[in-house]
């Protein structure tokens, strides 16, 4: 019997030993979609990213404490905990676990391949079959250090008809790479957040693959407010039509900071939905915010719709986002496609408006990033979080207006 470890270079996104496009792996590309990546288990297989590539250029290599080159990723310097729901299954095995790899993802990095080598425990979040899970499952990760770096593994499963609200939680110190898989069966909902709360010396790089199945509902959620450089890549894909996926972010860049988001969806299936909106906030000087939106819709994917959107709003000089979508269509029969982008700073007839009215020029520029932000929150849909996260850009604007940033 074959198991997914013993593929060691396959296929990604429907493709074989190949790769398309700068900054894939080893292999010789050829023509065809700019979208479709070089993807293998092995390590070797992947070149070490020098920043020239295309999936690499944003991002600041001499701060990745070598997790895309060679640094040994056996450090233990981390804990976890967890609150789970009475009916949700949650378990720790070693790298073997079944569960691992049910996704279908096969590593489209160096540091991916290397987390997914390295990792020799890996985490299994499960909603059973038609459990209509009450409260949400919290798994907290905190480092302790930021000395040695690890790897971890989560694979996250909301069997088919269930629903359930998973959040993973990122604080402390650390030097960590991880992938999570998300696997959301048929007719499931699964709403899933990471909220990453580091402390400002930690380097995170993640990937997560969501795949979709049948009419399956899946909201995943990633929240940034902390660390030195965070880098997570979400690709998603479908096991069925019908199914309908969000895709949500936000995120908080301060001096120094460099917070990158990228994301791939693959419409491979006919009659699926996704939409994704991600905005964020930056201040001070040398804080990077970099997003990437990338969306393929294969000659298969009839009947499709999808949209994405990322706003940035500056708040002071020196501040810096990049934002790139990009759309890729192979057939002309779908309902929609579309995107859009935009980085500016305060609008000045609103805050015009407010302070026209009596409201402090400081209550009002709250008052303006609180709205910014607000509309996402209500999207994100989990009450739990909400006044946390409210909380955390108060406490980011706090920062400003103290003259810490």
């Amino acid at each position: 019997m074959t198991t997914v470890d013993d593929q060691r270079t396959t296929t990604q996104h429907g493709l074989g030993e190949h790769s398309h496009g700068a900054g894939a792996g080893r292999a010789n590309g050829h023509g065809g979609s700019s979208l479709h990546r070089f993807a293998s288990f092995d390590v070797g297989a992947h070149d070490v990213p020098r920043g020239r590539e295309e999936a690499w250029r944003f991002t600041p290599m001499a701060r990745l404490r070598g997790l895309h080159v060679d640094t040994a990723l056996d450090g233990d310097d981390y804990e976890v905990t967890v609150d789970a729901d009475p009916q949700v299954g949650v378990e720790t095995g070693d790298a073997a676990h079944p569960r691992r790899g049910s996704s279908g993802y096969v590593p489209s990095d160096r540091v991916s391949a290397r987390a997914w080598d390295e990792a020799d425990r890996v985490l299994t979040v499960t909603v059973p079959r038609e459990v209509a899970a009450s409260k949400p499952t919290m798994v907290r990760l905190r480092g302790l250090s930021a000395e040695k770096a690890a790897a971890g593994h989560v694979v996250v499963t909301a069997e088919a008809f269930s629903q359930g609200v998973v959040v993973l939680e990122y604080e402390g110190s650390a030097t960590f790479a991880d992938n999570v898989e998300v696997v959301v069966h048929d007719g499931a909902d699964l709403t899933l957040v990471t909220l990453q709360e580091w402390a400002d010396d930690a380097v995170h790089l993640s990937h997560h693959h969501v795949r979709v199945g049948r009419d399956a509902t899946v909201k995943h959620v990633v929240v940034t407010f902390g660390g030195d450089l965070v880098r997570t890549a979400t690709s998603l894909d479908y096991a069925g039509p019908g199914g309908d996926a969000q895709l949500l972010g936000m995120y908080f860049v301060d001096a120094g900071q460099h917070v990158e988001n990228r994301l791939f969806v693959d419409h491979n299936t006919p009659h699926a939905r996704s939409n994704v909106a991600y905005k964020g906030a930056l201040q001070g000087k040398n804080a990077h915010a970099v997003w990437v939106g990338d969306v393929l819709i294969r000659p298969e994917a009839e009947g499709i719709s999808t949209y994405e959107l990322n706003r940035n709003l500056v708040l002071t000089d020196g501040a810096r986002a990049d934002s790139v979508p990009n759309l890729e269509i192979e057939t002309g029969e779908i309902v929609g496609a579309g995107h859009a982008s935009a980085t500016g700073r305060f609008d000045d007839e609103q805050l015009f408006y407010l302070q026209a009215r009596g409201i402090p020029e400081d209550q009002a520029r709250r008052l303006v990033v609180r709205g910014f932000f607000t509309s996402l929150i209500s999207q994100i849909g989990v009450p739990a979080l909400t006044d946390h996260l409210l909380a955390a850009v108060e406490r980011e604007l706090a920062l400003h207006e103290a003259g810490a940033v």
